[in-house]
């Protein structure tokens, strides 16, 4: 039933209230100050004299286009499941995981118990000279989840690193340079894979003339016949997809979409990549979310959630594909100084182990069903733990006020929420994230 905004937030602070004896990582929101408070706003002053303008939105930039006097972001200090506590010790509801980083909570027992030891024994490698045994054992454990023929791996340290290794691999594979992408993807902001995302043109503008020169751009969904049409030219040797869009507003493809896809792209003899940085490793309810559909391409790209909160990525090929590099010579054409970082590695391996198994993915969705449970008659879309809500008022706006309350969320368009809790997110957390909608955008 609707509730008048009183009355919602009277019910919200009753549920912070009765929330008094859980402990940190699933408890609802403890506000101390507002927020934010004066350690974090005297935090963002020392970050504004040292950091580039165009990284943090600071107050400065935002008041102009919120017309709000205070902008600030909070100034994170240590986590827990699903709880943030901030530098004026205020806990927070991380309903994005940490952009999608922490799906198995933040600090996951495991996860800190496997860097714990890899500390005491190895912290640094050689990358492509001299690898260590962390990094063998994770690439086998990749091949071992991935699905299909997909079993030889290239590392990184992000999500862009991976789409770059996937764009490499394809001009090797098939000599040629052409990159056909989605409107609404976003597939990172590095300079060699900048112009392939989709999701703001304002990010690629400024760089225009130094990026990617031979990407071509589609409607997500777009039918067959104008898929093929657009390879027509036979010189696009790269198709790269999310098969759920992430930041680009929660939508999943339409029905047999990504079948098409990958037969038109098969068709035209180029490789197909699929970017689940933001949608792998269990996040909307299966392993892989393009699992659902039954396809495996010949590239799979995962990051975010693989290092358990360490910089890691993967870009995982079919033997066939990645034979296409050929052996090394002496100097790897493709590597980092950081490549398969033992620390990292070993993370990602306590990851591994917590959501190979059905449990995981059974757990992701019985929480994706708990949140939507919360939502009440709100509408909303995405599945598993890869949401949106509608709502009335300007999303950007609502993350604000939403914040103000406890809960850390991000816009999923004009007048969506997007959300990527936690796992660990608790029925209690969830209910308070509905309370404090109705509070932002009184139903």
């Amino acid at each position: 039933s609707s509730r008048r905004p009183k009355e919602a937030e009277s019910a919200f602070r009753a549920m912070g209230a009765s929330n008094s004896m859980a402990a940190f990582g699933s408890i609802a929101p403890r506000l101390r100050t507002v927020v934010p408070g004066p350690a974090s706003i005297a935090a963002v002053d020392r970050l504004a004299r040292h950091e580039c303008p165009a990284i943090t939105l600071r107050r400065d930039r935002r008041a102009k286009s919120l017309g709000a006097e205070r902008q600030d972001p909070i100034v994170w200090r240590d986590a827990q499941g699903s709880n943030v506590r901030d530098v004026d010790g205020n806990v927070f509801v991380d309903m994005m995981s940490g952009f999608g980083v922490a799906v198995l909570g933040h600090r996951h027992p495991a996860v800190v118990a496997a860097v714990r030891d890899q500390q005491d024994h190895l912290l640094h490698a050689m990358g492509d000279v001299y690898p260590d045994a962390t990094r063998i054992d994770l690439l086998e454990q990749l091949a071992a989840i991935a699905p299909g023929d997909l079993s030889v791996s290239i590392l990184g340290l992000s999500g862009a690193d991976s789409i770059d290794a996937a764009v490499k691999t394809a001009v090797l594979s098939t000599g040629r340079t052409g990159v056909l992408t989605f409107e609404g993807s976003y597939h990172g902001l590095a300079l060699g894979v900048v112009a392939l995302q989709g999701y703001k043109p304002e990010f690629t503008e400024p760089f225009a003339k130094i990026a990617h020169p031979d990407v071509r751009r589609l409607p997500y969904g777009a039918p067959a016949d104008v898929i093929r049409a657009a390879m027509a030219a036979q010189d696009v040797g790269l198709v790269l997809v999310e098969p759920f869009l992430g930041r680009g507003g929660i939508v999943e493809p339409p029905a047999g979409w990504l079948q098409d896809l990958a037969e038109v792209t098969r068709e035209a003899g180029a490789v197909l990549a699929f970017d689940e940085i933001a949608c792998g490793l269990g996040a909307s309810g299966e392993l892989f979310a393009s699992e659902r559909d039954g396809v495996v391409p010949d590239l799979l790209c995962i990051g975010k959630s693989l290092g358990g909160g360490f910089p890691l990525s993967a870009c995982i090929g079919t033997p066939a594909v990645m034979a296409a590099w050929a052996a090394s010579k002496g100097e790897a054409i493709h590597t980092q100084t950081f490549l398969g970082h033992p620390v990292a590695c070993a993370a990602a391996l306590a990851v591994i182990e917590q959501i190979r198994g059905k449990e995981h993915c059974d757990r992701v969705r019985e929480r994706g069903e708990a949140l939507v449970k919360a939502f009440g008659p709100r509408a909303h879309r995405g599945r598993g733990l890869i949401r949106a809500v509608e709502i009335k008022v300007d999303a950007i706006g609502a993350m604000r006020h939403l914040l103000e309350l406890g809960f850390i969320v991000l816009p999923a368009g004009q007048h969506s929420i997007g959300l990527t809790p936690p796992v660990t997110t608790s029925d209690e957390q969830f209910e308070a994230l509905a309370a404090a909608l109705d509070i932002v955008d009184p139903r």
